[in-house]
């Protein structure tokens, strides 16, 4: 019975659910529908300008300040600058972004110019002295990341650069180096063309050849020039000048023809062994005034 019940309360609530918005309706004019469910909206309240009730909490709550500490400046109408009247408030078009910034513009600076005469008056400095330090909103930690930050930032641009250098350097020197192939590859070419032309008996001479025997020749003229300008240096110039030349030492024992010829100091019997002590041809044996070993020993036995 109990599962019956709740089937029939099930199909009664489905019954209500699929209720059309007209039947809705009139459920509700008949008051058939149970509170809680909806809510009567009530009409909205009629707005109305209390400018009493408004000045009475103003002065509720407004305290009594010198102007020093309030500093509001109530500027009127401003005039403009450039047409010399005053600015109306139906002049602005407040769809002309530019008309309505200049607005603004003048009358902050007509509240200005009003404030800094009374700012001074009062003695009240305007201006930011010289040695005026603002603490930084950031802590010293953040701008540190930052400075780091920058830091790798600009080493990274500066990696790049240099990178793109050797990239531009390697670029021309591949450039300069296929030109210089193609050049040789080129006077190869000429080189060996000049040869078969001469083979084969249309052109008389090799006209590379006698390039490079100029070449050469213009070379030998150089360092010959070179060997002739060139000479002792400035240090030995000075040595010659303070100590003198000695003169030509490589060769001095060196026989020449006069030298040759010049017989003057020639001795027979020095160059032949025949001088005083030396022993001829056929002749005696010179005699030794030295006795010998044992004569020696002999004799000093004998002295003792």
């Amino acid at each position: 019975m109990a599962r019956r019940g709740s089937l029939s309360d099930s199909d009664s609530d489905s019954e209500d659910s699929s209720l059309s918005d007209s039947e809705l309706q009139e459920a509700f004019s008949r008051g058939a529908l149970k509170p809680g469910l909806n809510v009567v909206l009530e009409e909205r309240p009629k707005r109305r300008n209390d400018a009493d009730g408004l000045k009475q909490c103003l002065s509720e709550f407004k305290q009594q300040l010198a102007w020093v500490e309030r500093l509001d400046v109530t500027s009127g109408q401003v005039v403009d600058p450039v047409s010399q009247s005053a600015s109306d408030k139906d002049a602005v078009d407040p769809e002309n972004d530019f008309q309505r910034e200049m607005s603004f513009y003048r009358q902050a600076q007509a509240a200005v110019l009003e404030a800094l005469p009374r700012l001074r008056k009062l003695q009240v400095p305007t201006r930011r002295p010289d040695d005026y330090f603002a603490e930084m909103a950031k802590s010293d930690q953040q701008m540190q990341k930052i400075r780091q930050k920058l830091k790798t930032k600009q080493e990274a641009m500066e990696r790049s650069e240099k990178a793109k250098q050797l990239r531009a350097m390697r670029k021309y020197g591949k450039k300069v180096q296929t030109e210089i192939l193609q050049r040789r590859q080129k006077e190869k070419k000429n080189m060996l063309n000049a040869v078969k032309k001469y083979q084969k008996g249309l052109s008389d001479k090799l006209d590379f050849l006698d390039e490079e025997q100029t070449s050469s020749q213009g070379n030998k003229k150089g360092s010959a020039n070179q060997r002739i300008k060139k000479g002792p240096n400035a240090k030995r110039r000075y040595k010659n000048q303070k100590f003198g030349f000695g003169g030509k030492k490589k060769g001095s024992k060196w026989n020449t023809k006069e030298s040759f010829n010049d017989v003057s100091s020639f001795r027979s019997k020095v160059a032949h062994n025949k001088g005083p002590g030396k022993a001829g041809k056929g002749g005696k044996k010179a005699l030794n005034k030295r006795p010998g070993k044992r004569a020696r020993q002999k004799m000093k036995s004998r002295a003792r």
